[in-house]
Order: structure tokens, then C-alpha cells, then sequence
């Protein structure tokens, strides 16, 4: 039985109902490398000239113009992967959303997200990358002011799927233009102004999301963070038309769609139960799903394998599986973004649903681990020319640490008198430790396979990292969740006998008494569950610890 059906009433009467908060990852992971996305062709159909000659380093004004108008469509996509965490509570009791749409929220975004990413580049090398931006941009901005719009949780998670889709048609597209239009010198530079714009954009939106909340309203105010995208949108599309280069590449579409729907289906599959079986109590269908979703991935594992013997080419190449080391590589951004993706959904509902913070204050809650995220990113070249591949082994084996004393805290500490101060050294460290890690590790990663697979590899990886995202607050959700019933059943009981022992008067000193040990028990149940999701999480982080080892040693991090 799902905690809701016995807290919302009384739930609803605390002052605090219906505020909400948190924060999501550090996207950081998009970033790609200047050495690991695939050579774009020459921009013939471009509306301006990039450079007098192909390693030169002069390079038109309009192309930084360009690069803004890139990285706004990016930093948008983005900002939406944090600024929802900071929403869920809010759209709880707008909507009147069960636990399960909650992870359907973020894990729908992460997985539509993931399974575009390689088939919309080739999608770009077949009708040109700028139209394929605009495109996706198009889609995604629609799709927020749907998700805006939804008057269901059921609307609501559609619509997100469908921005998700959105997302991972455009996103590829910035690192191709980047590609084409900045000749090698450059563009470095501009893909570390990309960094420095994903990393930033990412921190703020827990902080932006809790403002527009707070400024918009607890319990309607979710929906600015979906309107919020609608002017972005609608100028980005004006500006890539005006100012980016483009058109038709021309090159033959090769598209595996068996094996993407094969993936799609394998997925969601696997998906569905982690996501509902805990409300549903697991019966025989979850299982069922769960079986049928590792048999459809074998297939599509089979699948890909005689699609490589064709003249299609495979959804993902499985010679790059020949390498021991990408293998591991891939293992370890799929188990590093289940981690850490879903830290702030457990604190963003442990600190609005169990403790009734606002969304404001909740968002404030991410801003050690996003100061942290950003001075690591910033030092982790350096620190990985130094120590090589020890830079992962430091920012997992950090961001390990943090989690574990976050765990430690929710599971020893009162949870009603936790504050925010008692989770900044937790979340400074672990914040620290990932900037360290995402940075650099795609470099690693793709250094396990040749120069010529180094394309279809950063895909895979990006790819991976997304669905480590969604299978995590698949499982982080149904962990937390799983908690919550028994956790609340001591402080239920008691309010139940009170109310029988008092139920012909002392209406209002009752009311007080029961309020009191709902607030307390819903406390000590989403502590429970944050401590046990921390944990989970934890076990992940040190999973993505030992799989560094499987990585070179060092590698050109020029």
C-alpha cells in the first residue's frame, strides 16, 4: 500500500504542504572531448567562412555567436535535468502523483534521453546538424510547455518522455557544429567554454528552480520551471536559423531500427517494475518483466551482432566490446550515473515531504555538492596530468565517502532536527569528488579503443550514462519508497489510538497531538528511507571505484 493513501489527509493540513525540493546530477556528462567525437564533413553549405585554413586559429566573430546560441539550447536541456528534482514534491500534491510517477518524471526524461543520442547524429550527418538542433529544439520546447500544461501525472510523464526525446535529437548536435565550425587550435576552447556552461547551468537549476517556486507559488508554482523554456526555446531556434552553419550532409541514412527498438523495448521492460512493483506489492508480472527485459537485451545483443555483418549499421558497434578495457569503461559510467544521479532525489524528498521545507530551501540544500562539482572540474585536468587514472580512483572513491556519511547522518541522527548545515562537509566532498571524475573520464574511456572508433564510443558512453541515470532512480526510487510504510506504522498507530482514547473531546488539543506524531513519523519514515537509498546509492559509488582499474593508466589528455 502506497504511504500516501494513509498520510495525505493529514498531510495536506500542515502548514508546510506542498513545498517542495532538491537537486538532480551534475550534467557535466554530456561534455564530450575534442578527441572523442566522430570528424564532421566540410561545412560547404555553411553561411560563413570559419577559418582561412584547417589548423588555423582565426575564426569568425559570428561562430562564437554561433557557440552562444549552441550552448543556450545545451544549458537548456540541462537546467531541466536538475531543476525537476527541485519540483517533485510540488507536483505531488498539484497532481496528485504517486511515488511511481515521481521516478517516471526523471527516469522517462533520462531514458528518452539516452536512446536518442546516437541515432539523431546520424540523423545529423544525413539532413545537417543545424536543422537537426532546430529541430530538436523545436520538440523540446513544445514539450515543456506541455509538461507546463499537464493536468494529470499521466500527461505529465508523457510529456517529459516526449522533451527527453527533444533533448537527445539536439544535444549531439552542439558537439558536431563545434566540430565543424572550429578548426582543431580553437577548438579546445570552445569545447571548454561548453564545459564551464554545463557544469553552471546544472548547479544553478536546483537554486533557479526553487526560486521560480517560491515566486510563482507552492502549489501551482512547478510549472515555471516548464514555462521557464518557452522564450529560451523560441529565440534559440530564431538565432540557430540566423546564425549557424549548415544544411544537408547528404550522406546515406543507415538506421538500425530493430536494434533501437529492441533496446527501447528491453528497457522499459526492465523499467516498469523497478518503477511500480513496490507499490504494487511485486507480483508475478514484475518478475515477468523483468525476465522478459534481460531476454529482449540478449537479443538485441545478438541482434547487433548480425546487423555488423551488413550494410546497416549497428545501433552500437560490438567490436568495441572486443576491447576488455571499453567494456569496463562502459560498466563504469553506467554504475557512476545510477550513483550519484539520484542523490538529490532522496534528499529533495526527505527534506520537503519528511521535514515540509519549501522548494527555495530545499534547492539551497545542492549548492555544496554544486560549488564542490564545479572547483573539481575545474582542477581535475591538472590533477589527472599528474596522477593519471588515480584522478577517477580519487573522485569515486570521494563521492563513495560522501555518500556514506550522508548515510551515516540520516541513519543516526534525529532526522527532525536535521538542517542544511549538517549536510554541507557530506556533499562539499562528494560535489568535489564528481566534478574530479566526470571531466575527465570519457578521455579515459575512449582511450580504449582506436582513433577511428572514437565517434561511435563517446556515443555509447553518453549513451550508457543516461540509462545509468534511469535504471538508478528506477532502483534508488523503489528502495526509498519500499521503506516508508513500516517506518510510518509505529507514529499511524499511535495518532489512530489517540484519536480512539480522545474521540468525545479536546477536539483541537487531539488534533495537536495527532498532527504531531504524523509530522514525527513522517520524519523518521523518509529519514529511513533516505539513509537506505544513501546507502544504495553508496554501493554504486564503490562499484564505479573498483571498475577505474579497469581503465589505462594514463592516457593523452591534450
Amino acid at each position: 500500500m502506497t504511504y500516501q493513501r494513509y498520510i495525505v489527509h493529514a498531510y495536506s493540513r500542515r502548514p508546510e504542504a506542498g513545498r517542495t525540493s532538491a537537486v538532480w546530477r551534475s550534467a557535466w556528462s554530456t561534455c564530450p572531448v575534442t578527441d572523442s567525437i566522430s570528424q564532421a564533413s566540410d561545412p560547404r553549405a555553411g553561411s560563413f567562412t570559419l577559418s582561412p585554413e584547417p589548423n588555423g586559429t582565426t575564426v569568425s566573430p559570428r561562430a562564437w555567436w554561433a557557440l552562444v546560441v549552441l550552448l543556450a539550447g545545451m544549458a537548456m536541456a540541462l537546467l531541466d535535468t536538475s531543476i525537476v528534482n527541485v519540483a517533485l514534491q510540488t507536483i505531488r500534491t498539484s497532481l496528485n502523483a504517486d511515488e511511481a510517477t515521481l521516478s517516471w518524471v526523471i527516469s522517462g526524461y533520462a531514458l528518452a534521453f539516452g536512446l536518442l543520442l546516437i541515432p539523431a547524429g546520424r540523423f545529423g550527418d544525413r539532413f545537417g546538424h543545424k536543422w537537426i538542433f532546430i529541430a530538436g529544439v523545436a520538440i523540446f520546447t513544445l514539450a515543456s510547455m506541455w509538461c507546463g500544461f499537464a493536468q494529470s501525472s499521466t500527461e505529465l510523464v508523457v510529456a517529459r518522455v516526449v522533451q527527453g526525446i527533444g533533448g537527445g535529437i539536439y544535444v549531439p548536435a552542439v558537439a558536431s557544429l563545434i566540430q565543424l565550425m572550429f578548426p582543431p587550435r580553437v577548438r579546445g576552447r570552445a569545447f571548454g567554454v561548453m564545459g564551464a556552461v554545463i557544469g553552471i547551468s546544472t548547479a544553478l537549476g536546483p537554486l533557479v528552480g526553487g526560486l521560480l517556486i517560491q515566486a510563482f507559488g507552492e502549489t501551482e508554482g512547478w510549472r515555471s520551471i516548464f514555462f521557464v523554456n518557452a522564450p529560451i526555446g523560441v529565440l534559440t531556434v530564431i538565432a540557430a536559423f540566423l546564425l549557424v552553419p549548415g544544411g544537408a550532409e547528404g550522406k546515406r541514412l543507415s538506421t538500425d531500427v530493430v536494434g533501437l527498438l529492441l533496446a527501447i523495448a528491453g528497457l522499459v521492460a526492465l523499467l516498469v517494475p523497478l518503477i511500480e512493483g513496490e507499490d504494487q506489492g511485486w507480483p508475478l508480472w514484475t518478475w515477468l518483466s523483468l525476465a522478459g527485459g534481460v531476454v529482449l537485451l540478449v537479443l538485441f545483443a545478438f541482434w547487433e551482432r548480425h546487423v555488423a555483418t551488413t550494410t546497416t549499421e549497428p545501433l552500437v558497434p560490438p567490436h568495441l566490446f572486443s576491447h576488455p578495457q571499453f567494456t569496463g569503461g562502459v560498466l563504469l559510467a553506467f554504475v557512476y550515473f545510477a550513483a550519484f544521479t539520484s542523490i538529490f532525489f532522496s534528499i529533495s524528498l526527505l527534506w520537503q515531504a519528511g521535514l515540509g521545507h519549501t522548494a527555495l530551501e530545499s534547492g539551497l540544500v545542492s549548492l555544496p555538492f554544486s560549488i564542490g562539482s564545479i572547483v573539481g572540474a575545474a582542477l581535475s585536468d591538472p590533477v589527472a596530468q599528474r596522477l593519471g587514472r588515480n584522478v577517477l580512483s580519487l573522485g569515486t572513491g570521494l563521492v563513495a565517502l560522501g555518500l556514506i556519511a550522508l548515510w551515516l547522518l540520516f541513519w543516526l541522527a534525529p532526522t527532525q532536527d536535521l538542517v542544511n548545515w549538517d549536510l554541507l562537509p557530506p556533499l562539499l566532498v562528494a560535489g568535489f569528488g564528481s566534478g574530479l571524475f566526470i571531466a575527465p573520464n570519457a578521455r579515459f574511456i575512449v582511450a580504449t579503443v582506436d582513433n577511428s572508433e572514437a565517434g561511435a564510443a563517446s556515443g555509447v558512453i553518453q549513451t550508457m550514462q543516461r540509462i545509468g541515470s534511469a535504471i538508478g532512480i528506477a532502483i534508488i526510487g523503489s528502495v526509498l519508497f519500499g521503506q516508508l510504510p513500516s517506518s510510518f506504522a509505529p507514529s499511524k498507530a499511535k495518532a489512530a489510538e489517540i484519536a480512539r482514547q480522545h474521540a468525545a473531546g479536546g477536539a483541537d488539543a487531539v488534533k495537536h497531538a495527532i498532527q504531531q506524531y504524523v509530522d514525527h513519523g513522517l520524519a523518521v519514515a523518509f529519514g529511513n528511507g533516505a539513509a537506505l537509498a544513501m546507502l544504495t546509492s553508496a554501493a554504486f559509488a564503490v562499484a564505479a571505484f573498483l571498475l577505474v582499474f579497469t581503465l589505462p593508466k594514463r592516457v593523452s589528455l591534450g
